[in-house]
């Protein structure tokens, strides 16, 4: 089995920056080596007292250390990482600005519906658009019920809507995401133009790379990895299991 080291090294770029950044701002805050309150976002200290760092600090800060901090560290890797190395394999500037354009949407949002950390709304729509980019993977949700991958945000938030929170957080990175999602996948096939176009200084900061074609794994297909993993499983008669979730073997 792979240490924690190895799967650390073997994150692509972005994801491990978040991840990195995620757990250092948290395990500090709750160390007590800085306030949350000094993280959060709140408008009138960005725009009034030049506070700038606030418009980045508070999608790093995911609450207590405790099982939820894991739940949220789980869905964060996984998906940012499936993403990366999936329809944006070789592509990371086009990755880091779908996370741009969305921390750009949710930081316009945010002081109307008076939310102070929107890391959470940002892993959702990472989770969307996946979901979105897979519609034929089909998953099962703690071994209850079954459902294809669009389904899954959908899932998670009458989860959390059944343990007690807010469904405004995930609202709106759903949000986020079908308004990425629409703009980038969906637009440019009825119109035939891209409102979405990654700008040069990312482009030059992550340069393209060239990938290896896995065949039907298409931009809106099953991710290449994933789909590589589920088809040698296939072939044994086996599933892909995923902690609380798990892709069937294809059929």
């Amino acid at each position: 089995m792979a240490s924690i080291e190895e799967w650390y090294k073997q994150m692509p770029v972005i994801t491990r920056s978040y991840l990195t950044l995620s757990f250092l701002t948290t395990a500090s805050c709750a160390l007590e080596i800085i306030s949350p309150f000094s993280v959060y976002f709140n408008a009138r200290l960005i725009f009034r007292k030049m506070q700038i760092w606030r418009l980045f600090t508070n999608f790093f800060f995911f609450g207590h250390m405790g099982l939820d901090f894991l739940f949220h560290m789980f869905f964060l890797a996984r998906y940012c990482r499936l993403l990366e190395e999936g329809s944006f394999r070789g592509r990371t500037a086009d990755f880091f600005y779908m996370l741009v354009f969305g921390g750009s949407l949710l930081t316009a949002i945010a002081p109307f519906v008076n939310i102070q950390f929107l890391g959470s709304s940002l892993t959702f729509m990472m989770v969307y658009v996946w979901g979105r980019r897979n519609q034929h993977v089909n998953m099962s949700f703690l071994g209850l019920f079954n459902f294809n991958a669009p389904w899954l945000p959908w899932v998670l938030l009458l989860f959390s809507v059944m343990l007690g929170s807010s469904p405004v957080v995930d609202l709106l990175g759903m949000g986020a995401g079908h308004m990425y999602y629409f703009l980038e996948d969906v637009y440019p096939r009825i119109s035939g133009r891209r409102w979405l176009k990654t700008p040069n200084v990312l482009l030059a900061l992550f340069p393209r790379e060239e990938t290896v074609h896995i065949p039907g794994a298409g931009e809106n297909q099953f991710e290449g990895a994933l789909l590589a993993k589920a088809e040698a499983q296939n072939e044994r008669g086996e599933r892909l299991s995923l902690p609380f979730l798990w892709v069937p073997a294809m059929t």
